[in-house]
């Protein structure tokens, strides 16, 4: 596998030699270290609890690193990051090359305290680090969302990226638009075969005058929130 330094690419993962599951699954990277990739994934369906039975030595079948729509933070000097669920996993290499130049707000939400994970890891990242949970099991009561809203003009932002699930993209794509701070999105989709030949993955982006589709796992998974509809 050629190890890439593009944040925000995904691998392709098939489980298992078995018909079923037949599709492979995308998970996103989490880390590079020199030759080493590492990626975190939370057990939710058939695929991903095969996945986690696998046990040190076992050969397993990647495809990757995929994806060509990549965060990109040069010239950024204060910059927002801002994760939910599972969807906090893309965004700590991310975190990592960033903090070499710039400031980094980091904001993460989780339903409860059951599923907060990683949270030394991302606070070694950042200047300011908020953590919430939707029930206020852990943390900071509350979403992600409101804290960076608070934060947004005081702290002088310069640049928002963010991914997890769609309500709180949607939010975030509002927040940038309103205050016209730079904004990129990384957007968890059902990718079946990671290459633009299955179809699984559309969504429409703002191509001048008109919407047109394209495919997350192709022209993404990391798109500039004023051009992609979600």
């Amino acid at each position: 596998m050629q190890i890439l330094q593009n944040h925000g690419q995904f691998l392709e993962i098939r489980v298992t030699d078995e018909i079923e599951p037949l599709l492979r699954r995308p998970i996103s990277i989490y880390n590079i270290e020199e030759n080493i990739v590492e990626f975190v994934f939370q057990v939710k369906g058939k695929g991903t609890e095969i996945l986690s039975s696998k046990k040190e030595g076992d050969i397993i079948d990647i495809m990757g690193p995929l994806g060509q729509g990549t965060f990109n933070f040069d010239g950024k000097k204060k910059i927002a990051i801002i994760g939910g669920g599972i969807g906090i996993f893309p965004l700590y290499e991310l975190a990592k090359e960033a903090r070499k130049t710039a400031e980094i707000n980091m904001y993460l939400g989780f339903r409860n305290k059951e599923f907060v994970v990683l949270e030394d890891e991302y606070k070694k990242l950042s200047n300011k680090f908020v953590l919430t949970t939707d029930d206020g099991t852990y943390a900071q009561k509350g979403f992600a969302i409101d804290y960076l809203k608070e934060d947004i003009q005081k702290e002088k932002i310069d640049a928002i990226y963010a991914c997890g699930p769609l309500p709180m993209l949607k939010a975030v794509q509002t927040l940038a638009k309103e205050t016209k701070i730079p904004c990129q999105i990384s957007l968890e989709e059902r990718m079946g075969c990671g290459i633009g030949v299955c179809l699984g993955c559309a969504v429409k982006v703002n191509a001048g005058e008109q919407l047109v589709y394209t495919h997350v796992c192709k022209a993404g998974p990391v798109f500039d929130a004023n051009i992609v509809e979600i």
